[in-house]
């Protein structure tokens, strides 16, 4: 039987069991997928002995996923772009690496807003984490040629866009309120408006109509920024598409086969939060 798991510290969490667990059981594979808590100073060697314990892979949440990156042998273009790995699995006996946000983002974007670039106009990121870097290399590869950061500390903007370079830019935090009114897509990595604390203070009055907000914070599961850009009559994406559609490669890769992100595990995810 093929086992795999997601690690962090906490873990308790975690809804990648129930969306590994849907799959398992929709295409018939004898396998297993846990949760498993493990702490910083133990992941190392965690992640060295998955062999060992029985485990073909695994995913890897916060605060561990510059470990798993530091720890694997082998890191795909992904993972060496943003510098974290959120999935890691074996081949032979090499540790592999990957960072699946990049792809979640971007699958989930050009499925619940196509078309989002044909305005031209650059694409605007708030923050400059972990997840604004994955996000800002996806619009790289998809050929974006002009991407603004816009981060609370101008510092860390600038790092990021230096360490990432072509395409990217930075501007001062306080422009992001007027956002909407030059960019294609508007993208909050940040955790603002998590469980519905925080205000953006984005305006939407004169935003380009055809300008697409995103969102990758999934509780609530449309946010104040969301509801906001929607009564102002912009598309919105919400951060559930992402959280489901970064999961697909992992599954691939530990069980053989390409698992389908459908209006049921939707469904069940939703209920699992509360939302439904």
């Amino acid at each position: 039987m093929i086992r795999a798991c997601v690690i962090g510290w906490p873990i308790e969490h975690s809804r990648s069991p129930l969306i590994h667990g849907h799959w398992l059981k929709v295409y018939g594979i004898e396998g297993s997928y846990t949760k498993v808590a493990v702490k910083p100073e133990e992941a190392a060697d965690f992640l060295r002995n998955l062999r060992e314990t029985g485990f073909a892979g695994c995913n890897v949440t916060m605060p561990l996923k510059e470990i798993a990156y530091c720890t694997a042998g082998r890191r795909d273009a992904s993972a060496l772009a943003v510098g974290a790995a959120n999935t890691i699995w074996l081949e032979d006996a090499t540790l592999c690496a990957a960072n699946t946000d990049t792809y979640g983002f971007m699958t989930h974007l050009d499925f619940a807003a196509p078309g989002w670039r044909k305005n031209g106009r650059p694409v605007a990121i708030l923050g400059a984490g972990g997840a604004a870097r994955a996000i800002a290399y996806g619009f790289q590869r998809a050929g974006v040629a002009d991407i603004v950061i816009l981060n609370r500390t101008r510092a860390r903007a600038v790092a990021l866009a230096a360490d990432l370079g072509a395409g990217l830019r930075t501007a001062d935090w306080a422009e992001r309120t007027h956002c909407a009114d030059w960019a294609c897509v508007v993208v909050n990595t940040t955790t603002i408006g998590m469980n519905g604390v925080g205000d953006l203070g984005l305006e939407f009055v004169a935003a380009d109509p055809d300008c697409v907000i995103a969102d990758i914070v999934y509780l609530p599961l449309e946010t104040a920024l969301l509801k906001d850009a929607r009564a102002h009559g912009l598309r919105t994406v919400d951060g559930l598409g992402m959280l489901l559609h970064q999961a697909v490669p992992g599954f691939e890769r530990w069980f053989g086969v390409r698992p389908e992100v459908t209006p049921e595990l939707r469904r069940i995810i939703l209920a699992d939060l509360g939302a439904a």
